[in-house]
Order: structure tokens, then sequence, then C-alpha cells
């Protein structure tokens, strides 16, 4: 499955009051895993944005100014995330503006959704945690996703941001990550013949603390991700 984390910036929060578009960045993620492919693109939105929004983003007119038109991007930014899963924080916000612009272009186009599915990633988490706070910072510290450089809201830092934070909240671990790339790694899968003579290898096996620290440690990542501990559901042959 092709996965497109997407986050928009806009001039302020109501369509009705012809507010646009000026930031769209999106991240691409396949099979669970970032491709590092992004699209990432800043907008004239032909307007000045409201002091509020400055305040959050902090993309001045000045320096959108020589930025292409939503028209001129258009193309790009559909053949990226056509026939995508678009994972967006909160979609209602980042689609209505996207169809907005779409109508202003060429009402002919339709919406966004009929060119792509999508999944609210704000909703996933209040499902998953109800009563609690699910705002993308507060994912970032409730799943230790690091947003340190999330000074000012981006378009293309909160798709990246919101990308590690959806793969936690929708599955945590998803393979042990140690076999088969490696064993595909040119040399690795190499037999190599042991000496029949050598010395027996000296087994040390974990103490009381260890083991209570280890069954702390799956304990953790039991509550983190809904598979919950890959360790125990390959010793326990259930799957996840």
């Amino acid at each position: 499955m092709r996965q497109v984390v997407l986050d928009t910036e806009t001039t302020g929060l109501e369509i009705e009051a012809g507010h646009r578009i000026l930031e769209i960045g999106c991240v691409e993620i396949v099979a669970r895993k970032l491709t590092r492919r992004h699209f990432h693109q800043y907008i004239n939105p032909e307007r000045e944005s409201d002091d509020g929004a400055l305040e959050v983003h902090g993309i001045t007119s000045q320096f959108l100014a020589d930025k292409p038109l939503f028209a001129d991007v258009w193309e790009n930014f559909l053949q990226f995330v056509d026939g995508s899963e678009l994972i967006i924080h909160n979609s209602a916000f980042d689609i209505g503006f996207l169809n907005r612009e779409m109508r202003l272009l060429d009402p002919s186009l339709g919406k966004l959704t009929d060119y792509c599915s999508v999944i609210d990633s704000l909703a996933l988490a209040r499902n998953k945690h109800p009563g609690q706070k699910n705002s993308l910072d507060a994912l970032c510290k409730r799943y230790s996703v690091d947003n340190s450089q999330r000074q000012l809201h981006g378009a293309l830092l909160d798709a990246e941001i919101l990308a590690d934070v959806y793969l936690l909240l929708t599955g945590g671990q998803v393979t042990l990550g140690l076999g088969e790339e490696l064993n595909n790694q040119k040399g690795l899968n190499t037999r190599v013949e042991l000496d029949a003579d050598r010395p027996r290898l000296k087994v040390i096996k974990a103490d009381e603390e260890e083991l209570s620290a280890h069954e702390n440690k799956l304990d953790h990542l039991d509550e983190k991700g809904e598979a919950g501990a890959v360790w125990r559901s390959n010793i326990t042959g259930e799957t996840g």
C-alpha cells in the first residue's frame, strides 16, 4: 500500500473568509516504511496572512511573492498523491482548503477524494486515546517522537513528524529488523564452517533483575503499539 502523509499551511483558518493555501508538504510511505520521496512547495496565496496564522507558521508575504501559484503546482502535486491513501491530522481542514483551491482552478477537477482516499490521524488518535490531548505535539510526547525542531509550523516538517507518529499510532513495531535485511546484504549470507573441536561457548543466562527489565520493556512495547511486542508473538506463536 502506498500512503502519503500530507500537511498544509494557510493564510488563516476560515475558508469562507477567502483564506488560501501557502505551503504543501507530503512524505511517502510504502509498506509501512518511509521511502524518503517527498513533495514540498511554497505557494503564492495572492493575499496576506492573518496575524494569528503568521505567528504559527512565520511565512511572510514577502517570502511568498515570487513563489508559484496553486495553478502552477497542481499537476505535480496530483501526480505525487494520485491513487494514494492520504494520512492527514484533522483532515477536514486540509481537504477543505485543497478542494477550494481545486474549485478556483477548475470546478471540473472535482474533489481531492476523487483521486485519493483519506485517513484522519486525529480521529484515530481520539479513538485510541479517548479523553486525552491528541494534538500532534501531544502525540509526539506520548510516542517519544522528536519534535524539537518544530518551533514554528511547517508543512513538510509536520508531515515528516506525523509520519513517525502515525506508524507508532497504528502498529508500533512492524518487523524485528534483524535477520532478513542483514542477510540480503552482500557477503552476509555466506555459510561458515566452524572447527568441530572448538571449545564449547560459555552460556551466560540472564539473572532475575535482567529478566524483569526485559519483561518491563515488552510491557512497554505492548502498550505503545497495537501489534504488541513482536518478540512475544514470535515466542508464543501468536500473530500480531
